[in-house]
């Protein structure tokens, strides 16, 4: 962390990484909307991406430099002169399909924090393979969200939220009787079976493991604690508890 004009910047690797791959994608995005061939202002490319003007403005003229036949000014608008291809991926039948279908599990899986994401990484991927290659794949499969998992995908955002950050949960329980209980957790890892979502975690309340069904969460309150990285309560002692 540096201290710069009175705030405090992450300069780690691994932000500068991240913050690397983001711009990456907004550059994708950015030349997906200037490919229509008409005039787009940083206003509104700003609005679709939701980033300020200044940082379309930064983008524009990284892509300008770069040779991107745009021409344009601030205030003004961009407008893509030539129209330009992206590199095919070499990928099989047999891969697009396999991609393809993974995708539809997670775009239909009702979790909603991936949902549009998937959606997304689908129209980057088929605006870069050959159409003949995306143009039946996946057509004769449909995939259904069984009924577990439409009731798990409300919970599924704040969990992935808890496991990242590492923070106790206080969760309402309901059993295979329906019978009711409150623990208090440590989310470890999500793990789909094809039907359900289950919870890995530690239970502080049992002193032990626990598998929660998702689906059975009736309530979940983030607690503000976050947990340390314990040896024999972490996802790794869990995996090797449950390995055959």
């Amino acid at each position: 962390m540096i201290r710069f004009c009175g705030r405090w910047i992450d300069r780690s690797p691994r932000h500068l990484h991240l913050a690397a791959m983001r711009r990456t994608d907004r550059l994708f995005d950015l030349i997906q909307i200037l490919r229509d061939g008409r005039l787009h202002t940083a206003r509104d490319m700003a609005g679709v991406l939701e980033v300020s003007v200044r940082t379309i403005w930064r983008d524009m003229a990284t892509l300008v430099a770069s040779g991107l036949p745009v021409e344009g000014e601030r205030g003004v608008g961009y407008i893509l002169r030539e129209p330009i291809n992206l590199p095919p991926l070499t990928l099989t039948p047999d891969e697009v399909l396999a991609l393809t279908l993974g995708l539809q599990l997670v775009t239909k899986g009702a979790d909603p924090s991936l949902a549009g994401a998937a959606a997304s990484l689908h129209g980057k991927i088929a605006a870069v393979l050959p159409a003949r290659l995306m143009a039946d794949a996946g057509q004769d499969t449909w995939v259904f969200p069984g009924e577990e998992a439409m009731a798990a995908a409300r919970h599924l955002p704040s969990l992935r939220r808890a496991i990242r950050l590492r923070e106790r949960l206080r969760v309402s329980y309901r059993d295979t009787k329906g019978a009711a209980t409150t623990r208090l957790i440590r989310p470890l890892g999500l793990e789909f079976w094809g039907r359900v979502w289950t919870l890995a975690s530690w239970c502080e309340t049992r002193g032990d493991f626990r598998s929660f069904r998702v689906d059975r969460f009736d309530r979940l309150v983030p607690t503000g604690d976050i947990f340390p990285d314990e040896p024999g309560r972490s996802l790794a002692d869990w995996r090797a508890m449950v390995a055959p």
